[in-house]
């Protein structure tokens, strides 16, 4: 890619975000990189409720730069980047969800950090919110180790790092060109997947600190525990795809909600079997309430009546996910 300034295409993949598009789609067309250099492509998955008014709204406040609305039939995430890939005329895509409020200078360090670099996908650290005091807990969960692992452009936020995945990436055409579409099977974790088979063919995926986003966090506990369900669900078609991919935290809630269950049932055959699970049992409830402790010291202690609950749904939704995709997908193993 050379030094000058490269036409950038913002893919927005998003269905029924009325609630956020106007804020997300305003950051987008508020960038400070050259208004006749970038276009932003929104892929709809037919939105039930007000989101292409508000899309058409907010683009008409923004004249000067070309926003087109993609149909997305199908209604997921890969589905609908692939359809506005098609129209794209960019040399870098950039991915933002609906959820997401990125920078004002978000497309510019991108496309410096691409042109200094041998990267072929870069993205920064994201700042998860909340809108309500669940959705900020929440925030501060997804936000920590305990929560989330050491997933890194979630808990590392100074350091400029090769990691294994960003959020909201921008890629080269070159790259993309390369390693094809989005994985349209995968509704959760395309990512992911995308990511590792980049890396396999030797890509590198740059994190850098000054690629600044926020994230709004789900606001219900029902919200989030169908998110988490369906992370751990389709993490087993990775895993089938790409068994390389998989890091040793990724198995760590199936293996707990395994333990919890199968403890039980085995734990009324035995009194030793029944001490055993509860001790597993209390290591767990211990050890989530001293990381909501901690939390909660740093950052308000009106959380800590959620924290532990947060933390439950973030781990035993994943792993019930992960057990159910293991048995949904038992004859994919050989694809």
């Amino acid at each position: 890619m050379s030094d000058s300034i490269p036409y950038i295409s913002v893919i927005m993949p998003i269905r029924n975000e009325a609630d956020f598009i106007e804020r997300s789609l305003e950051a987008v067309l508020m960038q400070d990189y050259p208004r006749d250099c970038f276009e932003v492509l929104i892929a709809d998955g037919m939105s039930t409720d007000q989101t292409r008014t508000i899309v058409e709204a907010t683009a008409a406040q923004h004249p000067d730069i070309s926003v087109r609305i993609i149909d997305n039939p199908r209604q997921i995430v890969p589905t609908g980047f692939n359809a506005a890939l098609a129209h794209a005329r960019g040399e870098i895509i950039v991915r933002v969800d609906g959820h997401a409020v990125i920078a004002s200078d978000y497309i510019t360090r991108c496309v410096e950090h691409l042109q200094s670099s041998d990267a072929w996908g870069v993205g920064g650290p994201i700042d998860t919110i909340g809108t309500d005091g669940f959705g900020e807990t929440v925030a501060l969960a997804m936000s920590s180790s305990f929560g989330v692992g050491n997933s890194a452009f979630r808990t590392v936020k100074d350091k400029m790092l090769l990691v294994d995945t960003v959020a909201f990436p921008a890629y080269t055409r070159q790259a993309i060109g390369i390693a094809g579409p989005l994985d349209e099977e995968l509704v959760r974790n395309q990512d992911d997947e995308y990511n590792y088979r980049l890396r396999k063919l030797g890509a590198k995926i740059l994190l850098a600190p000054d690629i600044k986003s926020k994230y709004y966090s789900r606001s219900t506990p029902r919200a989030l525990w169908r998110q988490y369900y369906q992370y751990g669900f389709y993490k087993v078609r990775v895993l089938q795809k790409h068994p390389a991919q998989m890091r040793p935290r990724q198995f760590v809630p199936p293996l707990f909600v395994l333990s919890v269950v199968v403890g039980a049932v085995l734990a009324s055959f035995s009194n030793l079997l029944r001490r055993l699970w509860t001790a597993g049992l209390a290591a767990y409830g211990l050890a989530n309430l001293a990381a909501s402790i901690k939390l909660a010291r740093a950052h308000g202690w009106e959380h800590l009546k959620r924290l532990p609950l947060v933390f439950f749904i973030l781990h035993f939704s994943y792993g019930l996910g992960f057990l159910a995709g293991l048995v949904h997908f038992r004859d994919r193993w050989k694809q």
